[in-house]
């Protein structure tokens, strides 16, 4: 019995010899069982030939199923059927395990919701915006936008509020990039970024990181692709900590300058970043994409960032919303600006950020006091080099602490597990004890981004 698929079995039931209908007819196959998950299908040109078609036909429809992760693989090594549910899903968001409360959970660098500001007060203000329970489909009320346009990094032409940073990055790209196009983006960055251009079937150049940001060779190398869009972190990075310098900003707008590329800037740690607000929209207004993220500040169950850009991009981009919810609660986004204006909740901010920076100090101490050396950065986690990610993560394990794989954030092979420190307030010894335990690369000059 051969694991391969008969080519004229499946022939005779693909009755639709278009891309689309290739596609369909073979996806219900698998949905049905028909073709059992782990098969392998035959090859492309042989296919082609026995279905009458072209073999970029064949590949076409494979790409449509590999995107939905139907089926993995391709080119020699032949393409497998990997799953029998036709829906495109986060692989590396949605494979995060629930550990249980025995485990020592560092593997998602949440704000902890003990530091986050009282909301009773807010979400009264909010319940008074006006225009409540219309359904005219504005892109963001007058009081968020005058409370944002204060505080924003350059004098942007228009803002667009969106329920939460992921959500205002999908709208944006699906809404102004076509499927299948180059995007440049920082290597490592955010799993959740990287499951939404996998969804989008983009084709993803990696640019490299040092302590000041995007390497500058690195994104022109990437920028020699024209891609169509480049997404980075304006000032602390989420997944390593460095922060983006002001010269490092400029050298990037030079780089820029001669390319038409969309810029898509993720500020997600936001106001908890150790950096005033920094963007390339003052050298870009028209091409850049600014979003600002409140969940980590404010609460997550606000669900709320705002974007900014040019009016035409704005527009596409609500335009593009009307596929779904249409516009962000009212509700909420006032309850963000009475957030963004209250002093007291800016106290809080300002607190906030001064415990996850002792949280990150007291672990990064009790290493240096293990000979685990690594550099005092900025955010909710360690970026830590070891020798070898699976002993890494086998061992932590074996001590009940689940920290995240630096490969589920990484375009090109890594070696880093990814340490929270947002909620480490106990367990502080007994985390670094661990740590120096899995073999850490440590000596300075050896440490990557």
């Amino acid at each position: 019995m051969t694991n391969t698929l008969s080519i004229e079995w499946l022939a005779e039931r693909l009755q639709d010899r278009t891309t689309r209908g290739i596609a369909l007819e073979t996806s219900a196959l698998i949905r049905s069982g028909a073709i059992p998950v782990g098969i392998q299908l035959p090859p492309v040109r042989e296919l082609a030939q026995a279905l009458g078609v072209s073999p970029a036909t064949i590949s076409s429809a494979w790409s449509e199923l590999r995107r939905h992760k139907v089926i993995s693989g391709r080119g020699r090594t032949g393409v497998w059927v990997s799953g029998d549910k036709i829906a495109p899903r986060p692989q590396r968001f949605e494979n995060i395990g629930n550990f249980g409360d025995h485990v020592i959970d560092l593997s998602v660098a949440t704000p902890d919701p003990a530091l986050l500001p009282p909301l009773e007060e807010a979400l009264s203000h909010g319940a008074k915006t006006g225009r409540l329970n219309s359904y005219q489909r504005i892109p963001i009320t007058d009081a968020l936008r005058e409370a944002v346009r204060e505080k924003w990094p350059y004098p942007a032409q228009a803002f667009l509020a969106a329920n939460g940073g992921f959500e205002a990055i999908y709208v944006t790209l699906q809404a102004l990039v076509m499927p299948g196009s180059v995007i440049a983006i920082e290597d490592p960055t955010q799993m959740r970024l990287l499951d939404i251009l996998d969804n989008l079937g983009a084709h993803v150049v990696p640019v490299a990181c040092d302590e000041e940001g995007p390497r500058l060779d690195c994104l022109a190398q990437a920028l020699q692709r024209k891609p169509a869009a480049f997404l980075y972190q304006p000032r602390t990075h989420a997944v390593t900590g460095h922060k983006v310098s002001a010269a490092r900003l400029d050298d990037m707008a030079r780089l820029l300058k001669d390319s038409d590329t969309l810029i898509v800037e993720d500020d997600g740690i936001s106001n908890l970043s150790a950096q005033p607000p920094a963007s390339l929209g003052a050298h870009f207004p028209e091409r850049t994409v600014h979003i600002m993220s409140y969940s980590k500040t404010f609460g997550p169950d606000l669900r709320l960032a705002v974007l900014s850009s040019s009016n035409d991009i704005v527009s596409q981009i609500q335009a593009y919303r009307s596929f779904g919810a249409g516009w962000t609660s009212r509700i909420l986004q006032d309850a963000v600006a009475w957030l963004i204006n209250d002093q007291k909740t800016a106290d809080i901010v300002v607190h906030a950020k001064s415990v996850y920076a002792e949280r990150r100090r007291a672990l990064l101490a009790a290493l240096t006091q293990r000979g685990v050396h690594l550099p005092d950065r900025d955010g909710l986690c360690l970026w830590i080099p070891v020798r070898s990610e699976q002993f890494a993560m086998v061992t932590l394990a074996a001590r009940r602490i689940a920290v995240l794989p630096g490969r589920k954030c990484s375009i090109k092979p890594t070696h880093h597990v990814r340490v929270a420190t947002s909620h480490l307030t106990v367990n502080v010894e007994e985390v670094a004890d661990a740590i120096a335990l899995i073999d850490p690369e440590t000596m300075f000059g050896r440490i990557s981004v």
